[in-house]
């Protein structure tokens, strides 16, 4: 009987680089949460922007299905990366982070500088961000599963990512 390989690398400085490079670069990610009406996963588009520690931030509707499935469960994934126009799509580089969101209303401690920050990074979100339903959430980094490319497989931990 054959022992099995572990397809996992041990984690390198060019690894975190990447991660870092693929969390600070993102505009937009998918996020995944659990719909407390089912239990099931769902899937979504989001605008991300990042904290000064690297911590995703997003911007949340109300009216968006996620907002309150991270209201009820802030456990979530958010995977970041996208191909390029031509060639394999599954050779790019991407990361899955496994995070717990954290949710910032209007008028609460810590949410004016993440609106400021918001709107520095991203300043289109200015003809949204301040209307009644918007909430920001931090979304903590828990662990991350980088894919570097074909036969690039790592495990990195918030140590890895955060500053």
């Amino acid at each position: 009987m054959s022992e099995k390989k572990d397809v996992i690398q041990q984690t390198t400085d060019e690894a975190r680089a990447l991660a870092l490079q693929l969390i600070t670069s993102a505009t937009y990610g998918s996020l995944a949460v659990l719909d407390p009406a089912t239990g099931r996963p769902s899937v979504t588009r989001v605008a991300i922007t990042t904290d000064n520690d690297n911590t995703p931030l997003l911007l949340a509707s109300g009216l968006a299905t996620h907002t309150p499935a991270l209201d009820a469960n802030p456990v979530c994934s958010l995977l970041l990366g996208e191909p390029a126009d031509k060639g394999d799509p599954l050779v790019h580089p991407r990361i899955t982070l496994a995070c717990s969101a954290e949710k910032f209303t209007r008028g609460e401690e810590g949410y004016q500088r993440l609106r400021d920050l918001f709107l520095e990074k991203r300043p289109k979100v200015k003809l949204y961000i301040d209307l009644g339903d918007f909430v920001i959430f931090r979304l903590n980094i828990e662990s991350a599963g980088l894919n570097g490319g074909f036969g690039k497989a790592f495990h990195l931990k918030p140590e890895d990512i955060l500053v």
